[in-house]
């Protein structure tokens, strides 16, 4: 048997025209209740007093044979449209031919083609073009015509009526051709149009699953004992495992049980988890009504795309109020240096009065340059991410930064995993983030013996890069503060270095995270940055 998506060919004779399964048993019933309803009139026909008017007094036997053949056969054709055996083909040719043969029966004992009883026929022509089509439609209408033209032959040699017809035989021939071919058009025209629609909706059905499948965001498909029915490629790499085992607690035990507070407090449907060894996941719950089992659809969105968006606007927001601000405060800290410069020229002042002027140069050059700082930042473009090879990049990144940062090219040593993967990031931002890393690990590392360490590996299957110092470390009373703007450790720092750097990771969907060594005096920032080879759509 086939699917109700799958397509028919009713005809072996016809190339190209096929029916929707369903579609082609659906017209099959429709015919067979026009034939069960005409049957029973025919048969009412005869018991009425209309009927002893049509019918032919010589041939009255004949039409109760032929009426009574003709509604047996219509009921036992119910049971084979039941089963569905034999095949639609067969069963179609069945019926239209029986219809063909049993009218034209009825046709001679109600008088011949005058009777007006052979226009039944042109119904049945015209479900062969709909049930059938092609050259068979073609064939039951010239059998049609044929019995039609054999009828009037065996009336005008039986003499069994006084005239016969064949012109209007003839017209009636026609007529059956011209139906067939117009009803297969019709059928041609309804297979066509049924065919873009299937076209449309499959093409539909891919893109949404393309969708799901490539969306930034990890969906799962649960019910209400906890058993994941689907979930798409994000989830795994969300979770930081290969594929998703067979229910939430073997996810993650806090993910259960977060689950199973929504269900009985659904007002709360939106929580922030953390998935041991990996970083936090926000998780959205929704309710899926069904007409059976209730499903519910889990979200999962990593707190860097989170954090991508609230960043994005957040920077919107302070762009015009910082750009104010520091015009506000330049024009004044302008005039400042500038008189500043002017009596330090001056002969007459004594040394205690130019380290004074010394001092205002200074600190007035340190205020600009946290202005500068502050304006790079509110001014900041969205990220124009792209695909970094990580090997060559920092290869010629690290040549770059030694000729201008470092005397001793020892100062800093490359460690490169080979297997990991392409980077999806700004290259600019990248740089910028990167120099500052270098920079403080330049300024705090205190041990000539151990070089400054560059480290690319993959974290949960994404790329990350560690700056690897082994100086004093930062204190713990300071770890909570670090990323702080305006906190520093330094007198000569301006506390927006490292920032501005979790904020430029973040505005590439990243992440910058401090972690003391093992064992071992020193600190690691660690970048993680998203995998270039994980196709993802952005909501």
């Amino acid at each position: 048997m086939l699917s109700d998506s799958s397509m028919i060919s009713p005809c072996p004779f016809s190339r190209g025209y096929k029916i929707p399964v369903q579609q082609a048993w659906f017209l099959l019933k429709s015919f067979y209740f026009y034939r069960l309803i005409l049957s029973c009139l025919f048969l009412a026909l005869y018991y009425s007093q209309i009927g002893r008017l049509l019918i032919e007094p010589a041939q009255t036997q004949l039409y109760l044979y032929a009426c009574s053949s003709y509604f047996i056969v219509t009921l036992i054709g119910w049971a084979f449209i039941i089963k569905r055996i034999p095949g639609y083909p067969s069963q179609a040719q069945l019926f239209v031919f029986s219809d063909i043969l049993l009218i034209t029966l009825i046709m001679h004992s109600c008088g011949g083609i005058d009777s007006g009883v052979g226009a039944l026929m042109l119904v049945s022509t015209a479900a062969g073009g709909l049930l059938i089509g092609g050259r068979c439609a073609m064939l039951f209408a010239a059998i049609a015509s044929l019995f039609v033209l054999a009828e009037q032959a065996y009336s005008f040699r039986s003499e069994t009526f006084n005239a016969v017809s064949y012109p209007y035989a003839g017209i009636l021939g026609a007529g059956f051709f011209t139906l067939a071919l117009l009803s297969y058009v019709l059928a041609k025209r309804t297979e066509l149009i049924s065919s873009q629609h299937k076209q449309a909706i499959s093409s539909l059905e891919e893109l949404n699953q393309y969708i799901i499948q490539n969306m930034q965001s990890g969906i799962i498909i649960t019910n209400q004992q906890q058993a994941i029915i689907r979930y798409n490629e994000a989830c795994p790499r969300l979770l930081g495992i290969n594929s998703l085992p067979d229910t939430l607690s073997g996810v993650s035990i806090s993910l259960a049980k977060t689950f199973t507070e929504w269900l009985e407090q659904p007002n709360k449907g939106f929580v922030l988890i953390s998935i041991p060894e990996h970083v936090k996941l926000h998780v959205h719950f929704t309710s899926l009504p069904t007409r059976h089992s209730p499903f519910f659809m889990i979200t999962l969105e990593d707190q860097a795309l989170y954090n991508q968006r609230v960043q994005q606007s957040k920077l919107a927001s302070l762009g015009q109020l910082t750009a104010n601000i520091a015009h506000e405060i330049r024009n004044p800290l302008g005039a400042i240096s500038h008189a500043g410069q002017l009596l330090a020229e001056c002969p007459q002042l004594s040394p205690q009065d130019k380290r004074l002027t010394e001092i205002i140069q200074t600190h007035t050059s340190r205020v600009n340059a946290i202005i500068e700082e502050v304006l790079q930042l509110s001014h900041r473009d969205n990220s124009k991410q792209e695909r970094i090879h990580l090997v060559s990049w920092l290869t010629i990144y690290l040549n770059q930064f030694e000729s201008e940062y470092l005397k001793d090219k020892s100062q800093l040593t490359l460690s490169i995993e080979p297997t990991v993967q392409d980077a999806l990031f700004d290259a600019n931002h990248l740089t910028q983030i990167l120099n500052n890393l270098c920079e403080n690990a330049l300024r705090y590392s205190d041990t000539p013996d151990k070089p400054i360490l560059l480290k690319v590996s993959s974290f949960f299957n994404q790329p990350s890069i560690e700056v690897i110092d082994y100086g004093q470390g930062v204190a713990e009373s300071s770890i909570k503060h670090l990323f702080e703007p305006f906190f520093t450790t330094s007198s000569s720092g301006t506390g927006l270095g490292l920032y501005i750097s979790r904020e430029l990771a973040e505005l590439n969907q990243g992440l910058l995270s401090y972690h003391s060594l093992n064992n071992e005096q020193g600190c690691s920032f660690r970048l993680c940055m998203t995998n270039a080879e994980q196709k993802k759509i952005q909501l």
